[in-house]
């Protein structure tokens, strides 16, 4: 079976047997599943971390600055998305934490979409942050992505979650094949005008 595509749907080649006859994924506009937040209230007014305390968080590979005893102003309305306007870099997050820069996004799901689910789909995206400028509002939340029923997000969420956990062991064991089953995994998600073997 081929990837069925149009401007509005596409059926994954690839499925968990329950969601075999689902139907198509309908594609949404990410600024119509996610809304943000600005961070200006929830950023560390001290850079002097601590050992311990709330985490201070940045969107890129840093993630974790440091931590803060401060107790005010600390975001606790989790799991969200945070989104680095200058590099679009993304972390999911599940904790109370404050910010260091307002060149974040908190980004939450509405209606009830898996967060995690957009989150794998959205590290998909092929972008490239050249310039120096926010990118959030002017081109990220106009792009689309393919959205199943919310209990197929959960299952595909859940079963990337499940071999992240995997493949994280698996690395520090330092075992040759982790690369090619997250490599693999990929291949859960339908690309428009691509079959998927």
């Amino acid at each position: 079976m081929k990837i069925k595509t149009n401007k509005t749907a596409l059926i994954p080649k690839l499925r968990f047997p329950e969601f075999k006859n689902s139907g198509e994924w309908v594609v949404k506009r990410i600024g119509d599943i996610l809304e943000y937040e600005r961070p200006d209230k929830y950023i560390v007014t001290s850079e002097n971390y601590v050992s311990e305390g709330i985490p201070v968080l940045t969107a890129n590979k840093s993630f974790i600055l440091g931590y803060t005893n401060e107790i005010d102003n600390i975001y606790a309305n989790v799991p969200v998305i945070l989104f680095d306007d200058f590099t679009t870099d993304m972390k999911y997050v599940n904790f109370p934490f404050k910010v260091k820069s307002s060149a974040i996004k908190i980004l939450r799901a509405k209606n009830y979409h898996n967060l995690k689910f957009i989150l794998n789909y959205c590290h998909k995206i092929k972008f490239d942050a050249k310039e120096h400028k926010r990118y959030y509002i002017s081109v990220f939340q106009n792009l689309t992505i393919p959205l199943p029923t919310l209990p197929e997000q959960q299952k595909i969420a859940d079963s990337l979650s499940n071999l992240d956990e995997w493949l994280a062991a698996e690395e520090e064991k330092n075992s040759p094949c982790w690369r090619a089953y997250k490599k693999a995994c990929c291949k859960t998600f339908p690309a428009e005008g691509k079959s998927r073997a």
